[in-house]
């Protein structure tokens, strides 16, 4: 209503449109997922390891800083709390806090220890940020994506960097520099590679990870690792089940034949030279068979180190000086239960086990986006990976394996309050409504303006 003066003294009541403004609701994590994104960014392509300069400067630290802080601004406003972490979850702090324990009581270098051991635990932060900060599908998708993609760099660097160097050994730094660690790598990667070839409809996205996966497949042979190649042939025939079998897309199977043809005739040469030093007869690679008995000698080293020390082990990545000859054990179970002990051991099999559970419990889902479905089955294919390949590699404190069991509890997570929200169970409201209620003529509540009288 408004009031208006027709001359005579008389007040005329006219009708004025009642107009209803809102705001659009902000996202309280878009700051937060930002610098995650930025923070998986810089660990996946550890650019600061082949660009001079960067290698000076915390650029991992602050974008995970920057992440936590997003998040603790968005807390009350977000559709997850901590309440909803899953308890997978406490296995892992539970194990990172029995690593802190054994590094303090270390019979070998306990300064050490607890600096990797610091540095490891850091990977909880993560996984704790990311299964509260990326709520939706596309988001995970976003963050899978920068992973594929950062180690295709990755592979392209190496490829033109190290293209004359033995193994791709120490070409780039971090744990690229190891050709068994560039391979475990690149092997996990690889399924949500062909994911996004299957799911992506440009031609040119196409055609960008179908090179992709080559150059992946290339590094992996490039460093002759028999452990990845082992890793490779399980991860790639369980994503070629989900993707190809069960997503009937055979022709998956046939291309994919011929791509690995392509790759063992032109750069595979090496690795099969290592494989048959196995017998030791091979005098060119002597040395791989030298590599073989070494490992031999390490596991029962290791066997002996959980025999003395089997409650705490020896601290984080402390093996390779009690070792004797200064490697780490070649198997990743070996390895975290004589440097963290049986305790961790169990705990490390346990969080694992959870993770299959996840996978086991996302994949029986009804009625599930065929993109979700393709990307529990890439996700599948990396863990079996990575279980197979931790027989041969010592890899527990690598994130990659980490990251794909958030993943898992993330998606799982999703698809649950999908259903339920799909249900007409309503979700709960926010712990601070007043900002996400509309504005009215400058009030913080909701309903029609009241009529002047």
């Amino acid at each position: 209503m408004a009031i208006s003066d027709n001359g005579n003294g008389d007040v005329a009541m006219t009708e004025a449109p009642i107009r209803r403004t809102s705001i659009k609701m902000a996202d309280p994590t878009k700051g937060a997922f930002f610098w995650l994104s930025a923070f998986f960014v810089v660990y996946c392509t550890r650019f600061q390891d082949f660009i001079p300069g960067f290698q000076y400067l915390p650029v991992a630290k602050v974008p995970a800083i920057l992440a936590m802080w997003g998040l603790f601004n968005s807390l009350g406003k977000t559709k997850r709390t901590f309440k909803d972490i899953p308890k997978m979850a406490n296995l892992l702090l539970y194990m990172i806090i029995l690593l802190y324990i054994g590094a303090f009581f270390s019979p070998i270098w306990r300064g050490g220890a607890l600096i990797r051991t610091i540095d490891f635990s850091k990977i909880y932060i993560c996984w704790v940020l990311v299964f509260l900060i990326v709520t939706t599908f596309a988001r995970l998708k976003r963050i899978i994506f920068i992973q594929a993609f950062s180690v295709v760099m990755v592979c392209i660097a190496v490829i033109i960097k190290g293209y004359n160097v033995p193994r791709l050994d120490s070409v780039l730094g971090g744990f690229y520099s190891n050709p068994n660690d560039l391979a475990f790598a690149v092997v996990l990667s690889l399924p949500y590679a062909l994911a996004f070839f299957v799911m992506v409809k440009n031609g040119m996205a196409k055609a960008f990870w179908f090179v992709g996966m080559m150059l992946m497949l290339a590094v992996i042979f490039l460093t002759a690792s028999r452990a990845g190649f082992i890793d490779l042939v399980c991860s790639y025939s369980v994503a070629l089940y989900f993707i190809a079998i069960k997503g009937k897309r055979f022709w998956l199977i046939v291309a994919s034949a011929v791509l690995g043809l392509v790759i063992v005739s032109t750069v595979g040469g090496r690795l099969y030279d290592r494989f048959n030093a196995l017998s030791g007869n091979n005098g060119v690679e002597r040395g791989a068979y030298g590599s073989f008995q070494d490992r031999k000698y390490l596991m029962v080293r290791a066997l002996e180190g959980i025999e003395h020390y089997p409650l705490l082990g020896l601290g984080c990545r402390n093996f390779e000086t009690y070792s004797g000859i200064w490697h780490e054990v070649h198997m990743t179970y070996l390895q975290i239960a004589v440097e963290g002990g049986v305790p961790v051991l169990l705990l490390y099999l346990m969080f694992f086990r959870r993770d299959f559970q996840n996978i086991a419990t996302l994949i029986r889902m009804k009625n599930l986006d065929p993109d979700v479905r393709l990307f529990a089955g890439a996700l599948t294919a990396s863990q079996v990976g990575f279980v197979v390949g931790a027989l041969f590699a010592p890899e527990a404190y690598q994130f990659f394996p980490y990251f794909a069991t958030v993943f898992t509890a993330t998606l799982l997570q999703t698809m649950k309050e999908q259903q339920k929200d799909s249900g007409g169970t309503a979700p709960p409201p926010p712990k601070k409504p007043r900002h996400f209620l509309e504005v009215y003529a400058d009030r913080g509540t909701t309903g029609a303006v009241s009529p002047v009288r």
